[in-house]
């Protein structure tokens, strides 16, 4: 007898078989950053609609030389989720101080390529790229974890996560030792249509970003989704702060996969990311919560986004 073939991405079929049958469906938005996935948000990065990235850039442009009292001589970077390190840069640019550059990301040949681009661009830095879900608990190499360390974690990817994962994220980080300071990039509360048409752009990336996802697990799940029997939809759901991405179900339909098959009824959808819009008052709370203070936030002159800068709590994480 033959044996059936197996996935090749057991991670992804264990979280796709859980994410299938719970109500609702959905899935970690994580799984987005497959090679093609992260190529296809780069391109959103570029969209008119897509305010956060050029947003973030401009105000890292002009206050990232604040940074340097916050880095000594030989201190690390190290950069959580870090795709194309396109924002890394400056911060390089302004802090020449810093001795290394430490990219953590879930796509390992699209951060290989990104962490090879700097290390030829800048050549007074180590280049150190880890492959890690920062979701999980990091051991972080010896050598990094007795150097002084500015975190960077931009693109307020923050918001992908539950607040409660949020705050567990930011907890873990404050017991790394000899963190000077954290640069995080946070989107804010604003007008409905605007947040709408960030994630629903005319071009149709960020739809196809979306339903790159099926695609994944077809390839790597061996699922059989009929990726034409889905349409992308992004909400805001005003109760949570947050605008979430959905693939709606065009029809009533079976998918199969890990021996398993799962119903979708007509117009039911697998919900396949957040991302919460903050107050510069609920990020205070947040990053409190869990021993950090916000010694500084920076805006824009539209207030559309944040980049604050945490420092560990002199009084300890909260037990």
């Amino acid at each position: 007898m033959l044996d059936r073939p197996r996935a090749s991405n057991p991670d992804l079929l264990e979280a796709a078989l859980e994410g299938l049958a719970a109500t609702p469906k959905r899935m970690s938005p994580k799984w987005f950053y497959d090679d093609a996935g992260s190529a296809l948000f780069e391109v959103i990065t570029e969209l008119p609609e897509y305010y956060p990235t050029r947003t973030e850039a401009g105000i890292l442009r002009d206050r990232a030389g604040d940074l340097a009292g916050y880095a000594e001589a030989g201190a690390a970077l190290v950069e959580l989720g870090s795709g194309a390190s396109v924002k890394t840069r400056i911060l390089l640019d302004a802090l020449p101080q810093l001795a290394s550059y430490v990219p953590l990301d879930i796509s390992a040949e699209f951060l290989a390529q990104a962490a090879n681009d700097l290390a030829a661009d800048y050549l007074r830095l180590a280049v150190t790229p880890i492959v890690a879900d920062f979701m999980a608990p990091i051991a972080l190499p010896e050598p990094l974890a007795a150097t002084q360390k500015l975190l960077f974690f931009p693109g307020s990817t923050i918001g992908n996560l539950e607040r409660s994962e949020a705050g567990d994220l930011l907890a873990r980080l404050r017991d790394w030792p000899n963190v000077s300071a954290f640069v995080l990039g946070v989107d804010l509360v604003k007008d409905t249509d605007r947040l709408v048409a960030a994630y629903d752009d005319a071009a149709g990336v960020t739809a196809a970003f979306n339903m790159n996802l099926l695609a994944r697990l077809n390839r790597e799940a061996l699922a059989d989704f009929d990726c034409d029997a889905f349409r992308h939809e992004a909400r805001w759901n005003a109760g949570a702060s947050r605008i979430e991405m959905h693939l709606v179900s065009r029809r009533n339909q079976t998918v199969r996969l890990g021996g398993q098959s799962f119903g979708f009824s007509k117009g039911e959808s697998l919900h396949t990311e957040c991302s919460h819009k903050y107050t510069v008052d609920g990020l205070r709370k947040l990053a409190g919560d869990a021993g950090w203070s916000v010694a500084e936030t920076w805006t824009d002159a539209e207030d559309l986004f944040a980049v604050a800068i945490l420092t560990p709590d002199a009084g300890g994480r909260p037990g």
